[in-house]
């Protein structure tokens, strides 16, 4: 009986275990695609902040605290580039209440 036990567990082990591991890489790579697109769509949003206040010369300060934690969002999520420059000019702009 304890025999049966002992190869029950070398066979049932790795097979649960194989499964376990396939689980959690699938779980990595969902929530690697949510991630990437909330970033995009981050960047959507901080470009139309960008271009809609940056031709007004002015931002109302909800406004700019809105695309300042969206920033901080994109950023923490890998985002750099070119949103980081619009970023420098929106905080250069006229706020207005």
């Amino acid at each position: 009986m304890e025999q049966l036990l002992v190869q029950t567990y070398t066979i049932v082990l790795p097979v649960l275990l194989g499964y376990i591991v396939w689980l959690l890489k699938r779980q990595k790579r969902d929530r690697d695609a949510n991630s990437r697109g909330t970033m995009l769509l981050l960047r959507v949003q901080l470009i139309e902040y960008h271009d809609r206040y940056a031709a007004l010369g002015h931002i109302p300060s909800y406004a700019l605290q809105n695309f300042i934690e969206m920033y901080e969002a994109y950023h923490e999520l890998g985002g750099n580039g070119m949103v980081t420059e619009m970023y420098k000019e929106v905080l250069e702009l006229e706020i207005r209440k």
